[in-house]
């Protein structure tokens, strides 16, 4: 058990707060140069791969957002703990329908990009690596688990292969009977849980409080959020580019619709001028898959 500690961060029911599901928003809080950050940050990563780190390095291949004017199109946080541990973090925002083999491939990179060339190294060598992914939209598993850990598994003899990396998912669309149950009794991957999903949302005000008040590492990411709220200047550009993501995803809804639309009609339509034709049923299906 940690150390006692005691938070004066606490939002108020008429706070206006940033969602921090949205990816730049998430990176922003996790990244920053501050005790804060990289402690909310190491708590969070703890909590989902079940063991305690206290030590995180970002790796560069994203500069970490100072500010919210930076825009990349996936805001991945890549990081490496004392002990060379690989992790990659990521808060997708609105996950597409083939996430869990995107997260695959990209789990098989982290953990085959470590460099065991030269005589004095071997498999041995290799690290764990882990692939995080918190979904903030969408199920993509069947059952109501929202944290699960995949990794190399015989089903049919039930034995592990004992690997070094991990697929950790966290579906943020199963959180609707958790809220519901007592702080105290929740464990830490349900307070981060219900903390991303439930954070804008003033009817859960209370809870998040209650939150913050027994999660050392969420009390920290709350008050780098504070920061980025009160910051009108950012506001104002987190905005523009909320606008800008909600615009691109609704054109490219708009257009698929449209282009199935028009493909049924097209269908429909073929359908029809084959059957006026008077071909026998063996044409009509020969002409029509044309």
């Amino acid at each position: 058990m940690g150390q006692p500690f005691t938070t004066k961060i606490q939002f108020e029911d008429t706070d206006d707060i940033i969602d921090i599901c949205l990816d730049n928003v998430f990176k922003a809080v996790f990244t920053r140069d501050t005790p804060q950050s990289q402690g909310a940050l190491s708590k969070l990563i703890s909590t989902l791969i079940g063991y305690e780190i206290s030590t995180i390095a970002i790796s560069a291949n994203e500069p970490p957002i100072d500010n919210l004017r930076d825009r990349q199109i996936r805001y991945d946080i890549s990081c490496k703990t004392a002990d060379g541990e690989l992790i990659n973090v990521e808060m997708s925002f609105n996950p597409d329908t083939f996430e869990p083999i995107r997260l695959e491939f990209h789990a098989g990179k982290l953990f085959t990009g470590q460099d065991i060339r030269g005589t004095a190294k071997s498999y041995k060598d290799l690290k764990r690596a882990y692939q995080i992914a918190i979904l903030a939209k969408e199920r993509f598993f069947p059952d109501d688990v929202f944290l699960h850990a995949f990794e190399y598994y015989d089903p049919a003899n039930k034995v592990s292969l004992n690997g070094r990396s991990r697929i950790i998912t966290l579906e943020l669309s199963k959180m609707e009977m958790i809220v519901e149950k007592p702080t105290e009794l929740m464990s830490a991957a349900e307070h981060w849980a219900v903390f991303f999903r439930y954070l804008t949302d003033k009817s859960k005000r209370r809870k998040i409080n209650e939150i913050i008040e027994c999660e050392e590492g969420i009390a920290m990411a709350s008050e780098v959020l504070i920061t980025i709220t009160k910051d009108d200047v950012e506001r104002a550009r987190l905005r523009s580019e909320e606008k800008y993501q909600l615009d691109t995803q609704s054109k490219m809804t708009y257009a698929r619709e449209e282009g199935l639309q028009q493909g049924m009609q097209q269908g429909q339509q073929k359908i029809i001028d084959l059957l006026k034709s008077g071909k026998s049923p063996d044409e009509i299906i020969r002409d029509f898959y044309r």
